[in-house]
């Protein structure tokens, strides 16, 4: 009997939960089983919609291809070919095709194209003088049909292993909606996994805190905090969960679709992973509990909208930002509903109870930057400034000056969302002006600006708190044949010419190449060798391979080889 009662009690659960879901989330009206799976393989994922990465939420299916170049890539609807992107990193080699539904899908990390539009593309390169490209295609010049074989697989940009990395797109808009609610035809009858539970005091920073972490265990079929229920000494605390999700088949770890705040059977707040732009995407440093991920952490997923968040995955009754206002000896209910895109779904519960609230500790530290401001910090040496958007919290800022052109703003573990300006003064010789180059290093990057002269400062613009130098940039790239290829070398029986390119802060301007006169194509795949693949451009006979190499700071190495084909 007491089984049937607490499965009983976990329908009720689950019936008051469905309410709030539809009241927290609008009801989608995708078009079902319009879109065919893109790779000519069985259908399977190696990464979701929504899932978590460095500043970015993955915006795409990652599908399958076995670990394999080279499959048969299909158009997922008919349509016609609308852009074509070339880039040594992101998506590598890229095809768009805007169908007549108003959507639009994208195949990256490709291959080769299929031969005329191959062909096509690479007059448009020579013709532009770029590898490097962005290609609008005029309505009607390739048209598709579902099926159509349109190119080849690969692992070009920014892949990490073979894959094809898929999105569907609102065209007008360029939203990117999640695939996996048309209907494609992945089994899934898992729900997710939750591991964690946060909880914050939301008087203080969520950046400067050491939130408490609830390890969760599964009764009878509810997650719960071990320990049970919760005692909080703030009246003002909110929440952020870590979870995965699974499909049948696989043991993978994806992302999770969709999490809800109930309080006192309330809805409160919640967020989706549906419907988002890749001028949104770097919200995702707000969506989660960035300071514990940059000091190695795991993702923490907020359950409520930090104060500079604008938009985004979010959705609240009322305005709802997630934090709970509480009063002394006050008890409220508390449950979490985290899902996929098929709808199976895991809950949380417990009491959330408050009891000897105390103040916070006092922060001495003077300078506060505040979200949604112009927040300015300067010197007689250093100015810099973040627009209004540039931060999600508050935080108590803090700067060193380490020596006369070398400054460090020390709150690296804190995300900014937009690039804002650094200046410096530096005693640099007038003739070197053109020469400077901010150098930036943080926790896990070194970068390189190069630093524009103006009115006596030095200006470069970033997008992370870290440690800022300026240096005299005066040694040109080296270039280095690869393949056997040299001066007077024979190229009859290869097909391409390759070389690597050094510098000594690895930042190239630019690569060129030219035969005869003539500029050539050269990759640039992943940022690695530039390679030549042989063309018309280089008949049969002697010929003068001419390449000009040009680095951030705008040192140029010319290299002359003469060779025969």
């Amino acid at each position: 009997m007491m089984k049937k009662e607490i499965f009983l009690i976990i329908l009720l659960v689950g019936s008051k939960i469905n309410i709030a879901s539809a009241q927290l989330f609008a009801p989608k009206n995708y078009p079902q089983h319009y879109f065919e799976w893109p790779v000519a393989i069985t259908p399977g994922i190696v990464a979701n919609f929504g899932e978590l990465r460095p500043n970015h939420y993955h915006m795409g299916l990652d599908c399958r291809t076995d670990s394999k170049e080279n499959l048969p890539v299909l158009a997922a609807a008919d349509g016609y070919i609308a852009r074509i992107n070339i880039d040594p990193t992101g998506f590598g080699r890229a095809i768009y095709i805007n169908h007549p539904n108003g959507l639009t899908t994208l195949y990256a990390h490709l291959n080769d194209f299929y031969p005329a539009l191959e062909q096509y593309v690479v007059a448009q390169q020579y013709k532009l003088k770029k590898w490097k490209v962005s290609i609008d295609i005029p309505a009607g010049l390739f048209n598709v049909k579902k099926g159509d074989f349109i190119a080849y697989s690969g692992n070009t940009g920014g892949s990490q292993g073979p894959h094809l990395h898929f999105e569907i797109r609102d065209t007008k808009s360029e939203k990117v909606l999640n695939p996996f609610l048309f209907g494609f035809p992945i089994i899934d009858n898992i729900a997710p996994d939750i591991l964690r539970l946060t909880v914050y005091d939301r008087r203080l920073s969520t950046y400067e805190q050491a939130p408490k972490i609830y390890p969760l265990k599964k009764i009878n079929g509810v997650y719960q905090p071990l320990g049970g229920n919760i005692i909080v000494n703030s009246d003002k605390v909110s929440f952020a969960i870590s979870a995965f999700d699974k499909y049948t088949g696989s043991t993978n770890q994806n992302g999770i679709f969709s999490c809800e705040l109930i309080c006192d059977e309330k809805p409160i707040i919640g967020f989706e992973m549906d419907s988002i732009s890749y001028d949104e995407t770097r919200y995702l440093n707000a969506h989660i509990d960035f300071r514990t991920k940059a000091h190695g952490g795991v993702f923490l997923q907020h359950l409520s909208k930090l104060p500079g968040y604008s938009n985004g995955i979010y959705h609240s009754i009322k305005n709802e930002d997630g934090v709970l206002s509480l009063a002394e000896n006050q008890s409220k209910q508390i449950k979490i509903i985290v899902a996929d895109a098929n709808e199976n779904k895991s809950f949380v519960s417990f009491n959330l109870m408050t009891k000897n609230i105390i103040q916070p500790p006092v922060n001495k530290k003077e300078i506060i930057f505040e979200p949604n401001e112009i927040n300015v910090f300067e010197n007689e040496n250093t100015i810099f400034y973040l627009p209004e958007n540039g931060i999600y919290d508050f935080f108590h800022f803090s700067f060193q000056s380490i020596g006369p052109q070398h400054i460090k703003l020390e709150n690296d573990d804190i995300p900014v969302h937009c690039y804002f300006p650094v200046r410096m003064k530096a005693a640099f010789n007038i003739a070197d002006t053109g020469k400077i180059v901010m150098k930036q290093t943080t926790k896990s990057k070194i970068r390189y600006k190069k630093a524009t002269f103006e009115n006596n400062w030095y200006k470069a613009s970033f997008r992370d708190f870290g440690d800022y130098e300026l240096l005299i940039d005066n040694i040109p790239p080296s270039v280095t044949p690869l393949w056997g290829f040299k001066e007077n070398a024979s190229v009859s029986h290869v097909n391409k010419i390759a070389f690597s390119v050094s510098d000594n802060i690895n930042e190239i301007q630019s690569f060129e190449g030219f035969i005869d006169g003539q500029w050539i194509l050269f990759s640039n795949d992943k940022l690695k060798s530039f390679i030549y693949k042989i063309d018309q451009y280089c008949a049969p006979g002697e010929h003068l391979l001419m390449l000009i190499v040009t680095d951030l700071a705008g040192n140029v190495t010319i290299k002359n080889y003469h060779f025969t084909r």
